[in-house]
């Protein structure tokens, strides 16, 4: 049939007609691919030197441009800084912070028009994809605010004579490889970033977007997405992973999941420092300024929101006890020590479980004391000297269960510009069986209580690094222990008797009140806080220092008890002394009948 109308010569002719169409079209194609290339390369390198003010340079090993297919294929591009430009920028003060080298196989430019770009000067793509990039930046903090330079002209600005605007609809980064060095500290950190991906949608640069701060980068929004990330501390002691980070510019938000903070294996051979580790579910940050902290490692947030997790702090066993001031370890002064321009309105942590745990070399046995849920509320965490001029106080309301059962409200302020690191707290832990605060009092204070039922326990202290004042009341019902001793042989501690005799005959208090209807017994603290002792433990020995006369074991009753039982054991020598001497006469005198009884026998077989 098809030959039958190709005899028709109409026919014949609309054939060739249209296959001499097509070879044109393809011929032109042909032709335009190998003209475009130079162009291609003339026009992006203009595109960057302008957009940069010759600080960064772009090269390519070759182009294939698709006419047909509006796509444009590049190979091995190279985006680097120029050095020279960068020095002098230095001096000027007018440098930025951070500089990029790029490196890139294969960049694919979908859904182009390369005439619209060559005749109507406009860079319209569809899609621009990058497969495996090799990102190097560096940091280095050469300012911290905006300069004034001396060509201040925006991005459109800088390219507006050589085009009238760009715009891209989505740009994917896949399977990146980031390597990241900061030099803003005192030391050197290096980073190295896998399994990252990056997507950055509708980007535009044109007269009307030069000012619209709603974009970054010119992007409506940028979206990174890290998984499996895995770390080492600067001090080489701990290990820290993050199962995914995810940020969304538009959203201002950054989410982070399954957060782990662990000490390395032979931490306690390596340092004499008390170890911590740290696990959280999830992380997110609200109305994150990243472009603030891209720049200058500003952060500026509105909120940052934990969940579920723990944090546990290890007291180091092996540490050489010190005079070293451990005054870092107070919130308002370790806030101060990171150096770093925060400003967070609120942290809100939710249903975290915090421990405490001690090692006492008496007992060789480690306590725990654990706040269980924990939950609370911080307001006005910030370093940023404005806000400080404005609120220069942090705040926290705090509701944990101590020991998984009492249920323990609190809240605390912090002076976060006072010298001597201010604070205050104040609060109540409610009903519990006093029994289940063993797992801290048998390890760390050698007593097991046996009995007692907590009413309620308050505490208000006014505090900062050198004393702590305040308040303490506990009300409590039939308080009985037993006084521990460390057993070597069997590596386990043994009830004292004596003591623990003493300790519920003569020491303790069983009730507060003593009889229902009186006042209860309330006790005002001075407790001067040694210089090595951290934050937790200055408040642990704090209300210590008021539990212990509450429950009648103050120092005039100790000084009074140790005397008691000295005297009872000097009588109870005494009386050991008496019945040996007592035992040494009566086996005299039997040794001396002996001998009269073998000298009569001695005479009698004389005679």
């Amino acid at each position: 049939m098809a030959f039958k109308l190709l005899k028709h010569k109409k026919y014949r002719v609309a054939l060739i007609s249209f296959v001499s169409v097509i070879l044109f079209i393809l011929v032109l194609a042909f032709f335009v691919n190998l003209y475009w290339e130079p162009i291609l390369s003339k026009k992006l390198k203009s595109a960057v030197s302008a957009g940069t003010d010759s600080l960064y340079t772009i090269n390519f090993s070759s182009a294939e441009v698709h006419v047909l297919q509006g796509k444009i294929i590049i190979y091995n591009i190279d985006l680097k800084p120029d050095t020279n430009v960068y020095n002098q920028r230095k001096k000027m003060h007018l440098a930025p912070n951070n500089l990029v080298n790029l490196h890139v196989k294969r960049l694919i430019l979908s859904q182009i028009h390369p005439f619209k770009f060559y005749f109507k000067h406009i860079l319209d793509i569809g899609t621009i994809t990058l497969n495996g990039p090799d990102v190097h930046a560096s940091y280095q903090l050469n300012h911290t605010k905006d300069t004034a330079a001396a060509d201040n002209r925006t991005a459109w600005q800088k390219i507006s004579k050589s085009l009238r605007s760009i715009h891209v609809g989505d740009i994917f980064l896949s399977d990146i490889h980031f390597k990241y060095d900061d030099y803003s500290g005192n030391k050197l950190v290096f980073s190295e970033l896998k399994e990252m991906n990056v997507q950055a949608n509708d980007l535009l640069i044109d007269s009307l977007t030069q000012t619209d701060r709603s974009r970054l980068l010119y992007c409506k929004d940028i979206i990174i997405d890290l998984n499996n990330y895995k770390g080492k501390t600067p001090n080489g002691l701990y290990n820290y992973t993050v199962k995914r980070l995810k940020l969304s510019t538009r959203q201002s938000q950054l989410n982070i999941d399954g957060l782990t903070l662990e000490p390395v294996n032979d931490f306690f051979n390596k340092s004499e420092k008390d170890r911590y580790s740290l696990k959280l579910d999830s992380i997110q940050l609200n109305n994150f300024d990243f472009l603030t902290y891209h720049k200058y490692r500003t952060i500026n947030a509105s909120a940052l929101i934990i969940s579920r997790g723990s944090f546990d702090l290890f007291n180091n066993p092996n540490k050489i006890n010190t005079n070293n001031n451990k005054i870092t370890s107070f919130p308002n002064v370790a806030i101060r020590a990171l150096n770093t321009d925060i400003k967070l309105d609120t942290l809100i942590a939710r249903h975290i479980d915090i421990s405490y745990n001690e090692h006492n070399k008496k007992s060789d046995k480690t306590g725990t004391i654990t706040f269980n849920h924990t939950s609370g509320k911080f307001l006005n965490i910030t370093t940023n000297k404005a806000a400080l001029q404005t609120n220069n106080m942090a705040t926290a309301q705090v509701s944990s269960y101590f020991m998984n059962r009492g249920k323990l409200d609190a809240s605390f302020t912090f002076n976060l510009t006072d010298k001597d690191a201010a604070y205050s707290y104040k609060g109540t832990v409610g009903p519990m069986n006093l029994s289940l605060v063993n797992p801290a009092t048998i390890p760390l204070a050698m007593v097991k209580i046996t009995s007692g039922k907590l009413k309620k326990f308050d505490f208000d202290f006014k505090a900062n690094s050198k004393v702590s004042k305040g308040k303490v009341t506990v009300l409590y019902n039939d308080l009985k222990v037993n006084i521990l001793k460390a057993d070597t042989a069997n590596q386990k501690l043994k009830n004292k008797l004596i003591a623990t005799l003493f300790a519920n005959v003569f020491i303790l208090k069983h009730n507060n009140p003593d009889n229902e209807g009186e006042i209860p017994r309330s006790f005002n603290i001075i407790y001067k806080r040694p210089v090595n002792s951290p934050f937790f433990r200055t408040i642990w020995q704090s209300l210590l220092t008021g539990i212990k006369p509450a429950v009648g074991y103050d120092e005039k009753t100790q000084q009074a008890t140790t005397a008691r039982m000295a005297q009872s054991e000097l009588n109870k020598q005494n009386r050991k002394i008496k019945k040996a001497i007592r035992k040494e006469k009566r086996a005299e005198r039997k040794l001396k009948r002996e001998l009269k009884k073998e000298e009569k026998k001695n005479n009698e077989v004389n005679e």
